[in-house]
């Protein structure tokens, strides 16, 4: 199991494989999908986005409040499916990768390929194992939307699977 350090160089991202497990360290947006939306009006509007979209990687997650002496809640992933239309779009503006769980469809497969990106796939149904990993949380922005609400994480030693590679590979087609 290959320990990543995010962001990763280009090198890095297109040297992982579909079905691989990785361990990922550093900071994450968490954006689900009315961040995705609020963040496409800005963009829309030409107006500044509430943080650098070059070199960040979206996890798309909700979180569960934190009970006393956690960082955060309990932390599983949502389907990534939902923010597929606003792929193509961030990555135009630097994003380097999503981690979620599900199928992308064939405009996000040619985006990480186009942008040498990657798709990560975390456990859904494995918040509580998955939060574990996340070490700081801090608001970033859309604190209105709750749970949903943009926030930077830490994470350490976060547990997932390369999902789509920079080639284009995904592991929901591996035979």
């Amino acid at each position: 199991m290959k320990r990543l350090s995010l962001p990763l160089d280009e090198e890095i991202r297109t040297s992982l494989h579909a079905g691989e497990p990785v361990l990922l360290n550093g900071e994450i947006y968490t954006a689900r999908d009315a961040a995705h939306k609020k963040l496409h009006e800005l963009i829309q509007k030409n107006k500044p986005l509430p943080f650098d979209l070059k070199d960040c990687y979206i996890y798309y997650v909700g979180p569960t409040p934190a009970k006393p002496g956690q960082v955060i809640g309990s932390a599983g992933p949502t389907t990534s499916g939902r923010m597929d239309s606003y792929v193509p779009e961030l990555a135009q503006y630097g994003m380097q990768g999503m981690i979620g769980k599900g199928r992308r469809n064939d405009s996000v497969k040619e985006t990480i390929k186009k942008n040498h990106m990657v798709y990560f796939v975390a456990g859904g149904g494995a918040g509580a194992l998955l939060s574990r990993s996340i070490i700081k949380r801090e608001p970033v922005a859309f604190e209105e939307l709750l749970a949903e609400a943009v926030t930077k994480i830490t994470v350490k030693d976060f547990p997932c699977f390369v999902g789509i590679d920079a080639e284009g590979n995904d592991i929901y087609d591996l035979d």
